[in-house]
């Protein structure tokens, strides 16, 4: 892998070799495997927490309601009584929250196989975190950044581990800008917000890859986004909340770009993987190709360092 492999431009994949209906039969067992999934108590990441308990992986959900997980839990349970399911509370929101939940992880557990940075926030009004984020970086962008790097050690001594970032494709309207990561001096606009924190997601994504190319049996680091799919993260938004339902795919059609990101023994550093339909809105999960921004190098290193200032979470 090479830095040249993140600066092509955006272009449908033509006779994708990936092509292929994937699903979760393609998963193989997972006996062994130690799996952190952020957000697993709804959504997508209930559903990826559930097909990876399916297969026998320690499925560890990182989830702000803990009641709420619990009873996910029991019907994940009640569905495959063997479920090794490990329900820990993680405010992405606070960056105490993140360095609490990585210490305990870190003295409970000698492997972490697969990081599955899932959880998020989408056109909510307008709010700062803890630490004075703007709500939807912050979530989206910066707790997961400090997570992974708190993790990182772990990660690094695992064989083969992977990290897997969330993005969306509404990163293709995002352009960050730098001088106001936290809306202190514009007009605060939540989906503007919302698609630069996902773009804010490939930036770590394309980076960390570069980061670690030449580092051997370092983790692989992938990126997915689940085309539009019906969950409760539009419920902040009338109009997506309104026309979603009238076109999107179900969870587990969803989640299945994140799985295969996760799982896929063919994928690489720096693959993103998507729907292959009709502007990637729906379909199988495949490998797609992001904006001409999101490979934009400086843009990349700038939002690296930015996020290590303020995060105080050095790689």
């Amino acid at each position: 892998m090479s830095s040249s492999n993140f600066n092509y431009k955006y272009t449908p994949l033509k006779n994708n070799k990936n092509m292929t209906n994937w699903s979760a039969q393609n998963i193989p067992n997972q006996s062994g495997k130690v799996i952190i999934v952020t957000g697993a108590s709804s959504g997508l990441g209930k559903e990826i927490a559930t097909v990876l308990a399916s297969k026998n992986a320690t499925v560890v959900m990182a989830v702000r309601n803990i009641e709420k997980a619990q009873g996910v839990a029991s019907e994940i349970k009640q569905a495959y009584p063997s479920a090794n399911l490990d329900i820990r509370k993680l405010e992405l929101d606070s960056l105490n929250s993140v360095k609490e939940f990585a210490s305990n992880f870190l003295k409970d557990y000698q492997s972490l196989d697969i990081l599955i940075n899932n959880a998020g926030v989408m056109a909510c009004p307008f709010s700062l975190t803890e630490d004075g984020f703007e709500i939807q970086m912050g979530v989206n962008h910066l707790g997961h950044f400090a997570l992974t790097g708190l993790l990182m050690p772990l990660l690094e001594k695992t064989k083969n581990s992977r990290i897997v970032a969330t993005s969306s494709i509404a990163h293709r309207r995002g352009n960050i800008d730098f001088d106001d990561i936290n809306w202190g001096k514009r007009k605060y606009s939540t989906m503007k917000a919302y698609s630069d924190s996902k773009l804010a997601n490939l930036y770590f994504t394309y980076e960390l890859a570069r980061k670690l190319e030449n580092k051997p049996g370092a983790p692989m680091v992938v990126a997915a986004h689940p085309g539009v799919t019906s969950t409760e993260l539009s419920r902040h938004s009338f109009i997506f909340k309104t026309l979603i339902p009238l076109f999107a795919q179900k969870e587990d059609k969803g989640a299945l770009p994140t799985l295969r990101a996760a799982i896929d023994p063919e994928a690489k550093s720096g693959d993103y993987y998507g729907p292959d339909g009709f502007m990637e809105l729906g379909g199988n999960a495949v490998i797609v190709k992001s904006t001409p921004l999101s490979y934009d190098t400086a843009k990349a290193a700038k939002l690296w360092e930015l996020s290590e200032n303020v995060t105080g979470v050095k790689y």
